[in-house]
């Protein structure tokens, strides 16, 4: 029997929101990313939850999701924690201009399916770029050598310079600069309602040229903090769009199924992830990105 949910206007089976942030969730938490980012387009096409208040919905779902796998990523030593605290103080003040700039420049649906669409492609875009360069590079460890060691090791920590070792090499970005982009992810973040992770985290794996098994940690704790903020900002505007007749505030149980099903998928996800090669997280979620994309930005045009 169906149920439904008065605050979004969602009629659905109880059990399939959380069967599908699980399955979402668990490919997803491998790269770094929650999967609020294919979890929007869900709620989007498959449900019709399509008013602003699918944006809050989908950051309640990185609430109730992200920690499961956020404490695994710590007990395993792969928690890069200057990294985590770089993103969060450069994604948290854009995420209040991303809700401004969701709740009055994009809440026309098909306007904002052509902006979530472009946003996949520039994710989808990095990650098939970065594997294209990866080609000639040296033979990636095999699933049974990564998960001999995985622990990550900083070295140093300033405003110019994070350095940090992980299996024998040594990496290293600006904080400053990477501050500065995450602010501007914020934004976009802000507005789609993902947080930011699904955004920084082919960034920092296709640019900055970070190790996908040492960003996970810290693009989901940084996603966690952002949708707290953005959850606070939409509920506390909600008044001021009530006479609007598109609902603003998070639909909270059709949040807190989705995030119930991600919270087992991440943290199962998170150990998963050290038997898993690089490579072949990569081509998963470029490929599940770029069919999202095109299906959004094509269907405004078709």
């Amino acid at each position: 029997m169906e149920f439904l949910f008065p605050n979004s206007g969602v009629q659905t089976q109880l059990w399939l929101p959380p069967l599908v942030a699980l399955i979402i969730s668990f490919c997803t938490s491998m790269a770094g990313v929650s999967g609020a980012f294919l979890l929007l387009p869900f709620q989007m096409s498959v449900l019709g939850f399509t008013s602003p208040a699918v944006s809050p919905t989908n950051l309640i779902f990185n609430i109730v999701a992200i920690p499961g796998g956020v404490v695994r990523f710590v007990r395993e030593g792969r928690m890069v924690w200057p990294l985590a605290v770089t993103m969060l103080i450069g994604t948290l003040p854009g995420v209040f201009a991303g809700g401004i700039l969701r709740l009055s420049l994009l809440p026309d649906p098909r306007v904002f399916k052509v902006f979530v669409g472009v946003v996949l492609m520039y994710i989808g875009a990095r990650l098939v770029a970065d594997a294209v360069r990866s080609r000639g590079s040296p033979a990636e460890p095999t699933p049974q050598q990564q998960s001999k060691d995985s622990s990550v090791r900083v070295e140093h920590f300033d405003l110019r310079t994070l350095r940090y070792q992980f299996r024998g090499e040594t990496y290293r970005c600006s904080p400053a600069s990477l501050g500065l982009v995450c602010l501007l992810i914020g934004v976009v973040g802000g507005a789609y309602g993902v947080g930011g992770g699904s955004i920084i985290a082919p960034y920092l794996v296709a640019v900055l040229r970070l190790p996908v098994h040492t960003i996970a940690g810290a693009t989901l704790l940084s996603t966690f903090a952002t949708s707290v903020v953005g959850v606070v900002f939409y509920q506390a505007v909600a008044p001021w769009y009530a006479g609007t007749g598109q609902p603003v505030a998070p639909d909270w149980l059709l949040g807190s199924l989705f995030g119930v099903g991600g919270l087992l998928g991440i943290y199962l996800g998170a150990r998963a992830q050290r038997f898993i090669r690089a490579s072949w997280l990569k081509a998963l979620l470029s490929a599940l990105i770029l069919f999202v994309a095109v299906r959004y930005v094509g269907g405004y045009f078709w």
